[in-house]
């Protein structure tokens, strides 16, 4: 039986990378594949750069000791002929040594990356600090993106992100849409969903620039004696705090100019709070337009405050109203892109030449 190698990110407790590690080579086995997980150093830094997702040296050890496995599988012949390896993270260099040693050594592997974010995203911050003005990087993700089978995105959104940036890229066939692997989560938040609700606002998301936390702190103002607007990440809260306050909230609240999916507002979703979120990115497609404003409420500070009246008084209705049966169509309608079994589907298709 082929076997499916799972090259790692690594797990950041606070981060649903934590999870994944749980729980994705157990669901992966119960599709019927054969998993291999590749992790990294136990010592590896598990904390992040501020306002980062990862911490942007420590992942490169972590990267680097994967390499080290992976030459060793190569070394001891154990890779075959239609195995597959999974990269839970695209923008990961060592792919091209995998591909390297994979067409020296003729052992004909298959390769899926799902891709998060890059330097192809101007609000990244990779896209931010360096972008595509510097060559090394776009020729990087250009690699990267050829290296393997499968480039795998979330949304049509990110497909169209990635394609503007590589115009040259006009055989689409190595492009995958499929959901990420958490069909985890609805079982795994759903032990903490009791909890009586209160009016308050939360802002799940990482303190970083392009996710706009100061509009929400000014927003808060508007609320004083009315609603409780919290950031996240402020309260230094272990995973299962940040559940309970989900479960808690009436509303999560997103002014992103960067998001290629949106895993805190489903979570939200899924306690049965309402996500609000600005009409563009990925929750375009994502969301129906009750969970929507208008895109132009928080293009910048300076947008911001010129409609944020309008924003306050969506945000008041929103709080005011009765949102069960229709958060509950929504977790119905987000369910596809939080679950993994079409990425299941493509590894078992590779492997058997369906």
């Amino acid at each position: 039986m082929p076997t499916v190698y799972l090259v790692e990110l690594e797990p950041v407790e606070t981060r649903y990378t934590a999870q994944w590690q749980k729980y994705l080579p157990e669901q992966m086995t119960q599709h019927g594949l054969n998993v291999e997980v590749i992790q990294g150093p136990l010592d590896a830094p598990r904390d992040t750069t501020p306002g980062a997702f990862l911490d942007f040296s420590g992942t490169n050890y972590w990267k680097s000791e994967q390499l080290k496995t992976i030459s060793n599988l190569f070394a001891d012949g154990k890779v075959k002929d239609g195995d597959y390896f999974l990269y839970t993270d695209a923008w990961n260099p060592t792919v091209l040594q995998l591909k390297y040693m994979a067409k020296l050594l003729n052992v004909d592997i298959k390769i899926g990356g799902l891709w998060h974010a890059g330097a192809y995203d101007p609000n990244d911050f990779l896209g931010r600090l360096i972008g595509h003005k510097e060559e090394w990087v776009r020729h990087a993700e250009l690699s990267m993106f050829h290296a393997f089978t499968h480039n795998i995105f979330a949304t049509q959104f990110h497909v169209d992100l990635f394609l503007e940036s590589f115009p040259e890229l006009t055989d689409h066939k190595k492009i995958q849409i499929a959901g990420w692997p958490m069909e985890y989560m609805p079982e795994v938040l759903g032990a903490t969903n009791t909890t009586e609700k209160r009016n308050l606002v939360l802002f799940p998301h990482r303190i970083a620039p392009e996710k706009q936390v100061e509009i929400f702190k000014d927003l808060a103002k508007e609320f004083e004696g009315e609603a409780e607007f919290i950031v996240c990440q402020e309260q230094n809260l272990s995973k299962e705090q940040y559940h309970q306050l989900l479960a808690e909230a009436k509303v999560v609240f997103s002014a992103n100019l960067q998001e290629t999916l949106g895993i805190s507002c489903y979570e939200g979703a899924l306690m049965n709070a309402s996500p609000f979120v600005p009409d563009r990115l990925s929750y375009t497609e994502m969301y129906p337009d009750r969970y929507k404003y208008n895109s132009e409420y928080t293009e910048s500070w300076d947008s911001y405050l010129i409609h944020k009246d309008k924003l306050v008084a969506q945000l008041s209705s929103l709080l005011l109203d009765d949102n069960q049966t229709h958060i509950q169509e929504l977790q119905s309608t987000l369910a596809r892109f939080f679950s993994g079994k079409c990425i299941y589907n493509i590894i078992e298709d590779a492997q058997y030449g369906k």
